[in-house]
């Protein structure tokens, strides 16, 4: 099988934005995504170029253009938030997002009546109902096919650190699991989730879409639903690491910080440098730690072993890509990842919210409810 990787302007960046509608006055799903999506519509019919159908109706996905910096793209997703809102608020409908809602049951929430959809349900049935999780992905473009697959498995090795910051699932279905992200191990089981393999030539990408779809597991490559993946179609490697992120602050920070590791991986090669790896067997290690603990995680950095706390580790990370955010003209937003080592990453401070509140999650709703009209963290987790 050949599958061609379109062309695309090196270090373009993209973003996607999973958000929950959310009742004003209970906190809980409301089912009203069509709705929306028929208000947005173009008077010419078709698909609204920012604002997308998701698979449950108590969500939607808004997305940027393709742009040159975070700061742009944000920009797009404030304008697709500003309309829907325009919709949403006569409603009483809040928007909210977080890698899974505290409190709201799997089993009552309704799946958008199209085909893939549910072809989807049906053939993953028990857990596929339960995918009531919410996420971002960052697209960053790649101007060589050739650099995809190195590029991604040198993104594996800080993993970590991206689901250690965005990390906001501590609660399912009411009840508190121990887990800093509980969206990371939940989505994995879905048939093709998970860690990507860690190809090293793309013929062997294109042997195994081949096997897949000759064996019937998938009928199009984007039923691959790897954690990093590259998206032939736009020309980018797509980071799907994190969970869903509360404010467009953070959103923008742990973007920047994607989009400053691609380029400066890159670069690298363009140097003529090896770019790090990890075995698969420290990858899975690491995923399962920083969704465990989260900013407490200590990750595993490097093909010796070499160990370390991922927000100590952070601080250098962010010195070494300082040049490169420059670049990029993401160096307010880059910054921002020093307030979320100081002020807690979401799970921390959802976590506050339930003690502060006598252990009630309708509280925590509403304070990510009121993070995102701010824009930016309400409470800092000392």
């Amino acid at each position: 099988m050949n599958i061609p990787f379109a062309e695309s302007e090196r270090s373009t960046v993209g973003i996607e934005w999973e958000l929950a509608l959310v009742d004003s006055d209970s906190g809980d799903l409301r089912q009203v995504a069509q709705t929306v999506l028929d208000a947005v519509a173009p008077a010419g019919g078709g698909e609204h170029p920012h604002i997308r159908q998701e698979l449950l109706l108590n969500t939607v996905e808004i997305v940027s253009g393709v742009c040159h910096s975070v700061g742009e793209a944000g920009a797009d997703l404030e304008r697709a938030i500003e309309e829907i809102r325009a919709v949403t608020d006569p409603l009483r409908v809040e928007l909210m997002c977080a890698g899974t809602h505290p409190f709201a049951a799997w089993d009552h929430q309704k799946v958008t009546d199209k085909e893939r959809y549910a072809t989807l349900i049906d053939r993953t049935q028990w857990w596929g109902r339960q995918m009531l999780i919410y996420g971002v992905h960052v697209h960053v473009g790649i101007e060589d096919r050739d650099k995809v697959l190195p590029i991604s498995r040198a993104l594996l090795t800080y993993y970590g650190h991206l689901q250690a910051l965005s990390a906001s699932s501590p609660f399912w279905g009411g009840k508190e699991t121990g887990y800093a992200s509980n969206r990371a191990l939940m989505f994995q089981q879905l048939p093709t989730a998970g860690l990507p393999f860690q190809f090293e030539e793309w013929s062997q990408l294109e042997g195994y879409v081949d096997d897949m779809m000759h064996t019937g597991v998938i009928d199009v490559f984007d039923e691959i639903r790897w954690d990093l993946r590259p998206s032939p179609k736009f020309g980018t490697l797509e980071v799907r690491v994190c969970d869903g992120i509360p404010s467009m602050a953070e959103l923008l920070s742990i973007s920047a910080l994607t989009h400053c590791l691609v380029e400066f991986f890159s670069s690298e090669l363009d140097a003529g440098r090896e770019l790090p790896t990890v075995p698969p067997w420290f990858a899975q290690e690491n995923k399962w730690r920083s969704a465990r603990y989260g900013m407490d995680a200590i990750l595993i950095l490097d093909k010796h072993a070499d160990e370390e706390l991922v927000t100590t580790h952070l601080h250098r990370v962010l010195e070494q890509l300082a040049p490169v955010a420059e670049r990029l003209k993401c160096t307010e937003e880059l910054g921002g990842i020093h307030d979320i080592i100081s002020g807690g990453a979401s799970y921390q401070r959802q976590r506050r919210v339930a003690a502060m509140n006598g252990g009630e999650l309708d509280a925590v709703v509403g304070s990510l409810v009121e993070e995102m009209r701010a824009g930016r963290p309400l409470l800092n987790f000392p």
